[in-house]
């Protein structure tokens, strides 16, 4: 058997670098040190006076669940893979063969930055960062919302009454603890609907609509970058148009939203205009009448910058295979908001990409 030599594994480690190891890129590219005070602040780590084992660095571990959101892997899977891939290990600033987070070290560290709220501070120092690099709110913005699926629950109509009441898993189940631990009573059901293809002869389709459960995810983007500036995680149910206010910014250096109908109303249209705000949101066709093609013609322009959020839930969706699988809906919005961070992230890989290559 050939036995490796003394360099082997730095030699293994260059080999990696030349084939272009992506997280070499996202260490040069991104300053992880900007999430360290909030990140300290959160915790709260204690001095270590009273023994034990100190804990992991929180920006390593930051990095851990950037990881997991990126690749949609659970922690027992981070926990392998952290052990498994160089590339990570590197990139963590893990010695190989030394300890290395575990599963429930992973589910705490999520489970405290939750807890403290910390996770939209997080969010917002890496916005700074941004800005601090001359990626500023630019262009307008467009606003839109997706539906995150969670596993479906099955309950009985006196439990869905309940669920409606506002009541608590432990009031809803007080006599079966383990029971109520794993019921979600903050995710809603909804219905999606999908646009039926043409049939033949050029006959509109039927849409369809599709009961779906669980959260939705509320975001405005940055026409000019592309950027997620802000979101809103609410129950499933929540009608779209109303979180225009919870994500419209003030700071976009261009004053035109960009949105489609379920945003359109007197109210929102009237708030867009008494903040500066130039409402550029889809019309709704008339009741009972057919849209006049100047209507037409001014939605379809708008489509064509409005499509491009489009882009955002693809990628989350597809590529990232977002998905809720934890209970609540503080858990959802820390899922949910690192994968908008995980976005933001791979956007600005693209764009320092981009400007070397320009």
């Amino acid at each position: 058997m050939r036995q490796a030599g003394l360099f082997g594994l730095s030699d293994q480690l260059k080999r990696l670098s030349d084939c272009g190891d992506p997280l070499e890129t996202m260490s040069r590219v991104v300053d992880f040190e900007v999430f360290r005070p909030a990140l300290e602040r959160a915790l709260a780590y204690g001095d270590g006076a009273k023994g034990g084992r100190p804990p992991y660095d929180p920006v390593a571990m930051f990095k851990v669940l950037i990881l997991a959101a990126q690749n949609t892997v659970s922690d027992a899977r981070m926990e392998f893979l952290i052990r498994d891939r160089l590339s990570w290990l590197r990139f963590l600033g893990f010695d190989l063969g030394a300890v290395t987070p575990d599963e429930n070290t992973i589910r705490l560290f999520r489970e405290k930055l939750t807890r403290a709220g910390a996770i939209d501070a997080l969010f917002a120092a890496f916005d700074r960062q941004l800005r601090d690099r001359g990626y500023l709110p630019m262009g307008g913005q467009i606003v839109d919302a997706t539906l995150v699926a969670a596993p479906k629950q099955r309950n009985t109509a006196a439990e869905k009454e309940a669920i409606k009441a506002g009541k608590s898993a432990t009031q809803i189940w007080p006599d079966q603890p383990a029971k109520a631990a794993q019921k979600d009573v903050d995710a809603r059901w909804t219905l999606k609907f999908a646009k039926g293809r043409p049939l033949l002869g050029g006959k509109p389709g039927i849409d369809i609509a599709i009961p779906s459960f669980g959260y939705k995810s509320s975001i405005a983007i940055c026409r000019r970058y592309g950027f997620i500036r802000r979101g809103k995680v609410t129950d499933g149910a929540r009608f779209d148009g109303r979180m225009l206010r919870d994500v419209v910014t003030n700071d976009n250096t261009a004053s035109d939203v960009w949105a489609d109908t379920a945003y359109r109303s007197r109210s929102n249209e009237a708030w867009l205009k008494s903040v500066g705000r130039v409402s550029r949101v889809h019309r709704k066709k008339p009741k009972g009448k057919p849209m006049s093609a100047r209507t037409a013609r001014a939605n379809a322009a708008k489509s064509t910058v409005r499509a491009r959020i489009e882009h955002v839930f693809a990628r989350q969706k597809d590529q990232m295979a977002l998905f809720i699988r934890t209970i609540g809906i503080a858990r959802a919005e820390t899922k949910i908001t690192l994968a908008n961070l995980a976005y933001n992230i791979d956007r600005l890989i693209f764009h320092e990409r981009r400007a070397a290559m320009g």
